[in-house]
C-alpha cells in the first residue's frame, strides 16, 4: 500500500518530521511518501493561510495523482483540513484530513476531547469542521496555546510546556476525557504528554495512517483488487 502525504504548506523539515512520525506507525508493506508544495504560506495559521496553500497543494495533488506507480490514498496533513472537500471531489481515492482523523478517533476512544492547537486565529475554522463532521456533542472545547506554528520546530521545549500547561487546564475546566494535538507539528510530542497527563492524547498524522489503511484496504476488497 503507498499512502502520500500532502503538507500544505511550504516547510520542508516539518514535512520531514511528518513523514517519519506517518512511517513510524504505518503498518508493514505501506509505504508513506510526504511531500510540500514549492510556492504558498511557510505554515497555516487561520483561514487566509488556508486559502493562500490552496493552488500549491491541488498542484501537488495532480502530479502525484499522474505517476505511474499509484497511490492507494492521501493524507493533507494539515490541521485546518486545507482542501479535503476539494480533493475528495477530484479522486475517489480515500482522502482525509489529519483533523478530520484525529476527531473521528478521539471520538470513537474517550469523548468528550478537547482540542490544543496554536494560535486563536484558527480556533473558528477548527470549531467549524468539527460541527460539519457531526462532532460537535463530542468536542468539550477547541483551546489555542499561543505558539505560532514554526515555534513548534525551532522551540520545541517551550512549546511543550506550553501545550501540557493547556492539557492541565483543559483536564480541569473541561472535564474531557481525551485531547487532540490541533497541528501536524504536534505529533512528536504525543506519547510524552499522554505519559505526563494520564490521559489519551491523539495526534492527526497517526490517526490519519490508520483511517487510510483501514480505508484503503476496504476500497480494494470491495473493488476485487485485494
Amino acid at each position: 500500500m503507498r499512502i502520500l502525504i500532502i503538507n500544505p504548506n511550504t516547510t520542508a523539515s516539518m514535512t520531514a518530521t511528518i513523514g517519519t512520525a506517518a512511517a513510524k506507525v504505518a503498518s508493514a508493506g505501506t509505504t508513506i511518501l510526504a511531500v510540500n508544495p514549492d510556492n504558498g504560506p511557510a505554515s497555516i495559521q487561520g483561514p487566509e493561510d488556508g486559502e493562500a496553500a490552496l493552488p500549491g497543494l491541488f498542484a501537488v495533488f495532480d502530479t502525484y495523482m499522474g505517476v505511474e506507480d499509484p497511490f492507494d490514498a492521501v493524507i493533507i496533513a494539515c490541521f485546518d483540513d486545507t482542501g479535503l472537500g476539494e480533493l475528495r471531489a477530484r479522486s475517489d481515492l480515500p482522502i482525509t484530513g489529519i483533523g478530520e482523523a484525529a476527531y473521528l478517533q478521539a471520538a470513537k476512544t474517550a469523548a468528550p476531547f478537547s482540542v490544543i492547537t496554536t494560535l486563536p486565529v484558527s480556533i473558528p475554522v477548527l470549531e467549524h469542521n468539527i460541527e460539519s463532521y457531526g462532532l460537535s456533542e463530542q468536542c468539550a472545547r477547541v483551546r489555542a496555546s499561543d505558539i505560532p506554528v514554526l515555534d513548534l520546530e525551532h522551540h520545541p521545549e517551550q512549546a511543550l510546556a506550553r501545550i501540557g500547561s493547556e492539557i492541565a487546564d483543559a483536564i480541569e475546566m473541561d472535564q474531557c476525557r481525551s485531547i487532540v494535538l490541533g497541528c501536524a507539528g504536534m505529533a512528536d510530542m504525543a506519547l510524552i504528554l499522554e505519559n505526563t497527563y494520564s490521559i489519551p492524547v491523539i495526534e492527526g498524522v497517526s490517526a490519519a495512517v490508520a483511517w487510510c489503511e483501514r480505508e484503503a484496504t476496504n476500497r480494494l476488497q470491495n473493488t476485487g483488487m485485494a
